[in-house]
């Protein structure tokens, strides 16, 4: 099995971040401070680039991302997020 070429990351921006970790399902299992949760995230973004595998952020605003998941039939939890990311690098359009 070969190694995809990109991976889609869920992004929060900084801004939206409190919203969103209201407004997801999981979203309590999130860092409360938006800096430990950009810090985490970065870090694990340089190892999966270090492995030879480039790392698209793919924002996640509330709205579309609610939208998409409704449409769907996907959660709105983690795996939802990831997928919804990787179909963006994928070029399927979620929105």
């Amino acid at each position: 099995m070969s190694r995809p070429r990109h991976v889609g990351l869920p992004w929060y921006a900084e801004e939206h971040y409190e919203a969103l970790r209201a407004s997801l399902p999981d979203g309590a299992k999130l860092p409360p401070r938006y800096e430990t949760w950009r810090i985490a995230t970065e870090q694990m973004e340089r190892e999966v680039q270090r492995s030879g595998v480039a790392v698209v952020r793919v924002p996640i605003e509330v709205a579309a991302f609610t939208a998409w998941c409704a449409r769907t039939g996907t959660p709105g939890d983690g795996s939802g997020r990831a997928r919804y990311a990787a179909e963006i690098v994928a070029g399927t359009d979620p929105a």
